[in-house]
């Protein structure tokens, strides 16, 4: 189906935004990884469609995704968030991160990205590690449950197998290389005191000083934001607080919430949809 006149508009004044850019920002949710096939879990109605075990059991997202269960039921825990690292793993990411990649890198000053995501999707889409902030960690590390002190260590080498019945983890379980202690994902889980956020602060850091530097350069930024909702709005606030940058241009893509400050541009389709019609613009542009 043909977009309509309106999208169509948007979807130019997107790319003129992008095409002017001296530096790109690149801001995601949940909703940037939909069309890589991975599960919405807007709502405990989504959540629940994606893993009918945890409506039997009366667990919402929300409630799952606490640290309490390391404790309580550490089978249970790591069926959560094992079964979501394997598929992680075996996701292709969409198109659409390839398009972006290009355009950043054809950027006088380069381009950066800070996700809410834990799914690693950006670095396997060829995206530099030093280029992206995970604000809520990833599931790419984990981190000693019994807190020996030992750093944060990788995934490579580490399987867990998930009963898709139960979505309870099978033995063993994930373990602290140190210690021999149980491990627990790298990952900002909800009433979470024990996370190490080490490698967030790092990522943090590098993207305070991208972004003076873009200041320092009078470089003009443009601000591309991904299926990130107001439930937890730590996404729409970065990239709020980069749009108050002078000359910034904020293009947020949301299905549901595309709502912007005045001057920017929001554009209620999916992430892949979009992108991709920024990117025939764009084509059209530089033939002209």
């Amino acid at each position: 189906m043909a977009d309509s006149p309106v999208a169509s508009y948007l979807f130019q004044r997107a790319a003129a935004a992008i095409a002017a850019a001296d530096a790109l920002l690149i801001t995601a949710g949940a909703g940037m990884g939909v069309d890589s096939g991975l599960p919405d879990f807007r709502g405990p109605e989504g959540f629940w469609r994606a893993y009918p075990a945890y409506q039997a059991l009366g667990q919402s997202f929300e409630q799952m995704a606490n640290p309490r269960w390391f404790k309580s039921d550490p089978h249970l825990a790591w069926g959560f968030y094992g079964h979501r690292m394997m598929l992680y793993r075996k996701t292709v990411p969409h198109a659409g991160f390839a398009l972006l990649r290009s355009w950043a890198a054809a950027k006088e000053l380069g381009g950066f990205v800070f996700t809410s995501n834990v799914d690693g999707q950006f670095q396997r889409a060829g995206f530099a590690p030093d280029q992206v902030v995970e604000c809520h960690g990833t599931l790419d590390y984990l981190q000693c449950h019994a807190g020996c002190g030992t750093a944060i260590f990788g995934t490579a080498g580490v399987d867990v197998e998930v009963d898709p019945e139960t979505m309870r983890a099978r033995d063993p379980l994930p373990r602290c290389p140190s210690c021999g202690g149980l491990a627990r994902p790298n990952v900002l889980m909800f009433g979470d005191w024990e996370w190490d956020g080490s490698l967030t602060e790092s990522q943090e850091v590098r993207l305070s000083t991208w972004l003076a530097s873009v200041r320092q350069q009078a470089g003009r930024l443009a601000i591309i934001e991904l299926g990130a909702g107001t439930g937890v709005p730590t996404v729409r606030m970065a990239s709020q607080r980069a749009a108050e940058s002078d000359g910034a241009t904020l293009i947020r893509i949301n299905v549901r919430e595309p709502l912007v400050p005045a001057g920017h541009i929001g554009i209620a389709a999916g992430a892949l949809h979009t992108l991709t019609a920024i990117e025939q613009h764009l084509s059209a542009g530089k033939s002209e």
